[in-house]
């Protein structure tokens, strides 16, 4: 039994003790005063790797490092090898299938829905799926729904296992390609009858690797110029505008588009964003001094644009902070601007880099920094966030305090437990960065030595620590 001694939660600012039976740290009392109990984060961007390319990321690694983070949530991305259209797999010697047809599984959906149970391994973060919008994730045809409708939550659960009812397709998306021209039309009306959501890459460009600037022209390396983002987000609201589905662009990181997704708020049209730490904290003068590891898509933008980007989310334009978490090898990041994969692997710094830019450059408070990391992407993905107030019992009339000062989660109803999400932060602790130190197979990030303030000291899944760092 684990007893975290006064501990402050994130919203109410009340001190409580949490009890935990059982986790993975030694049993006894622990002084948690000044830490603080939130929901635990949730990343609707994420990418695993798995299967296909697990010599950069497995579920395996990829969950540890989420867990690592405080994340109890993630959505895997449909860009696997082979991709998680749900169409069955029937050649053997196609890329990444032998590895989904030896696990017995038919397609990567079936495969990573089974995981666990496959691989006989337990892990430390829940996970929905999001299936490509098109066929190989080739832009060329859009998926059929038929074929993955089955994975949806509400369709015929009563056949499903337990590892399909928890990791169902809650979400459509070509993640790293914005849906094509040719089926953009079948994608809407695919998603409107499936009633899920559409996230979009909100970017198409057939040139270029950095951002089209004084920074390109220096490094001498191609430009992407910046409506190459605008151009998708303003046809994807006039496809929302007219269809009513709910539209998430991914990574937004330009002005001109937070502008156009104002303006469709204020509409009242369905959109919803995020954008990523690298957006927030790094300007496109970044790749003078990392080099390819500042190398992404949507490349870093101008400094005004990442200006304009901690404006939106102070503004409430932003919706939610996600990583884009995306594993490469040291290797291949070393090829140089023009050969250099994309993406930069974040989980494991995320909220320390956004509390320091955010919380302590005066832009936002630590409870908004939680409700972008936890509460808002949570409700996007389908699941309500741990209502800990709730835990404990609700509020006495007469006081408004809560009814419990103890949250005892082995003693709660097992329903409820089964669905509780947490992190343990420490919102006020120093620490540099060091992806030597990481979970993640990866290396590939810009913010190694630096030096941040805030971070996640334990995550709680269900009535179980699965991770910690208390005391170390």
């Amino acid at each position: 039994m684990i007893t975290l001694r006064d501990i402050t939660v994130w919203d109410t600012g009340e001190t409580i003790d949490l009890t935990i039976p059982e986790g993975v740290m030694p049993d006894g009392e622990y002084d948690a005063a000044g830490m603080t109990l939130a929901p635990g984060f949730a990343d609707p961007h994420v990418h695993f790797r798995d299967p296909g390319q697990t010599y950069k990321e497995s579920m395996v690694s990829g969950c540890a490092a989420a867990a690592s983070g405080g994340y109890t949530d993630v959505l895997i991305m449909p860009n696997t090898v082979p991709a998680m259209d749900g169409e069955t797999l029937d050649d053997p010697d196609a890329p990444g299938a032998r590895e989904v047809l030896d696990a017995g599984c038919t397609d990567v959906i079936d495969y990573l829905q089974h995981y666990e149970a496959v691989h006989k391994v337990d892990l430390p973060v829940r996970y929905d799926l999001c299936v490509c919008a098109s066929k190989g994730r080739a832009g060329h045809e859009a998926t059929e729904l038929d074929h993955w409708r089955r994975h949806m939550p509400g369709q015929d659960d009563a056949a499903k296992d337990r590892y399909q009812l928890a990791h169902p397709v809650t979400a459509i998306s070509d993640d790293g390609s914005a849906v094509t021209p040719g089926i953009l039309d079948d994608v809407f009306a695919m998603t409107h009858e499936s009633g899920l959501y559409l996230i979009e890459h909100c970017e198409h460009h057939d040139t270029g690797a950095v951002n089209d600037g004084p920074v390109s022209r220096k490094l001498g390396v191609p430009g992407i110029p910046e409506d190459t983002e605008l151009r998708i987000v303003e046809r994807d609201i006039a496809k929302a505008r007219e269809t009513g589905v709910h539209v998430h662009f991914q990574h937004v990181s330009t002005a001109i588009s937070f502008d156009a997704i104002r303006r469709a708020k204020a509409e009242g049209l369905p959109i919803t964003c995020e954008t990523a730490p690298h957006y927030l904290a790094l300007c496109d003068e970044a790749l003078l001094k990392y080099g390819t590891l500042a190398k992404m898509n949507p490349p870093l933008r101008s400094e005004a644009d990442r200006r304009a980007t901690i404006e939106a989310i102070a503004d409430g334009t932003v919706d939610m902070l996600a990583t884009d978490h995306a594993p490469h090898t040291l290797e291949e990041k070393e090829r140089g601007f023009l050969e250099a994969p994309n993406g930069i692997i974040g989980l494991e710094c995320a909220y320390g880099v956004c509390h320091t830019v955010l919380v302590d450059g005066g832009f936002i408070p630590d409870k908004r920094l939680i409700e972008l990391m936890s509460v808002a992407p949570m409700r996007l993905m389908g699941h309500e966030p741990t209502d800990i107030s709730a835990l404990l019992g609700g509020r006495k009339p007469e006081t408004g305090t809560v009814a419990n000062r103890v949250l005892d989660l082995g003693a709660i109803d097992p329903t409820a437990a089964a669905g509780v999400g947490l992190a343990v932060l420490n919102t006020n602790e120093a620490w540099t960065v060091d992806p030597e130190r990481f979970h993640s197979k990866a290396r590939n990030t810009p913010f190694g030595g630096w030096s941040v303030t805030g971070r996640p000291l334990a995550t709680i899944i269900g009535p179980k620590l699965v991770f910690s760092r208390i005391g170390r």
